[in-house]
């Protein structure tokens, strides 16, 4: 597909376990859905094209070549989750999947200096800062430019330069030697994939559109900011249907149950809840496509659980008769991940 036709509008049918389509129109929700099922699943460690930080945080896998037949296979399937990141971003859909800092450099065209290693490897950077500032004799220490790794079970020894194993590192080489390593781990390790993510990505995201970003800024692009979600902002921009309206008292007990009741970490359950991300969007909940909508669900007693369906931002919220029991139901719904459907 041709980066022209990859910025169009792409309309997705769901096909049943009977093999048959789901009823529904994709006015732009089943795409959403689509999107969010795909990348929680693509970028996945256990998929196996990325691995993950001490931190949880993603990086194309090395070794990805393994688990297919071929490395052009492999590059394939990275050009490919280029393309399907750069389109979550183009259509300002919100994902989960938060990516290292070096990784995200890369995206970016930035190069990685040894201070980026941080973001990959803590216990590595710390070795290696120690190194740098070791008073005794650094020979003492059995260390030469090269890195063992482990690859089928078996020790695996990569030279940093030439004949780099048979070069020990001593006072007056360690910085040469620090450089090296930080330079093999951060940019030479997964170069040829992420080479090959960052060509899919720049077939809808030109590398001008974002090179004025800092890493953190453009993981927020992708999925939003992590900071304390702006109640108020939230509250501006939702709709409400079903014969909800704003000033009706359980719209009023819904709000001060998040406010006031709701801990941070229940307040981004429910927005995950609600719209599949827990975090907002950057620019506000205004750039939410289509905003969030709580609807009116009418019921006899307080029994039923809220639902929600992601593909469409909406919270189905039962028409409960006491704020205590919008609460206890709200929490049961989003800690169990209980109540979501795709209707």
């Amino acid at each position: 597909m041709s980066p022209a036709a990859l910025k169009s509008r792409i309309k997705v049918t769901f096909i049943n376990e009977q093999g048959l389509e789901e009823a529904g129109i994709d006015g732009g929700g089943v795409f959403k859905e689509y999107m969010d099922n795909l990348t929680k699943n693509a970028f996945s460690p256990e998929y196996g094209f990325f691995l993950a930080t001490d931190e949880q945080l993603l990086y194309p896998n090395p070794g990805a070549r393994y688990i297919v037949d071929t490395r052009k296979e492999a590059l394939d399937r990275y050009r490919f989750l280029g393309r399907v990141l750069a389109k979550a971003v183009y259509e300002n859909i919100l994902v989960e999947p938060q990516f290292a800092a070096f990784f995200l450099n890369k995206l970016l065209g930035k190069f990685n200096y040894i201070d980026d290693l941080h973001s990959l490897d803590p216990e590595l950077y710390k070795s290696l800062m120690h190194l740098k500032h070791y008073e005794g004799n650094v020979e003492d220490l059995a260390l030469t430019f090269s890195v063992s790794e482990m690859e089928f079970g078996e020790v695996v020894t990569r030279n940093l330069v030439p004949d780099g194993a048979n070069i020990p590192v001593t006072n007056d080489n360690r910085i040469r030697y620090i450089h090296l390593m930080a330079n093999y781990k951060l940019n030479v390790l997964s170069s040829m994939e992420s080479a090959a993510f960052l060509k899919g990505f720049r077939d809808l995201i030109p590398g001008t559109w974002i090179q004025m970003f800092a890493p953190a800024e453009l993981q927020m692009l992708i999925g939003g900011t992590a900071t304390n979600i702006d109640i108020d902002d939230w509250e501006r921009h939702t709709h409400y249907g079903g014969g909800y309206h704003p000033s009706q008292r359980i719209i009023q007990w819904f709000w001060e149950i998040v406010r006031e009741d709701f801990k941070p970490e229940d307040r981004a359950a429910l927005l995950k809840f609600i719209t599949s991300c827990s975090r907002q969007p950057l620019l506000g909940f205004s750039q939410l496509y289509p905003l969030i909508c709580i609807h009116q669900v009418r019921v006899e007693d307080d029994e039923r659980l809220p639902s929600s369906a992601t593909c469409m931002n909406l919270l189905k919220l039962p028409a409960y008769s006491n704020k205590q029991a919008m609460r206890k139901k709200l929490l049961y719904a989003i800690r169990s991940n209980a109540g979501f459907d795709l209707s």
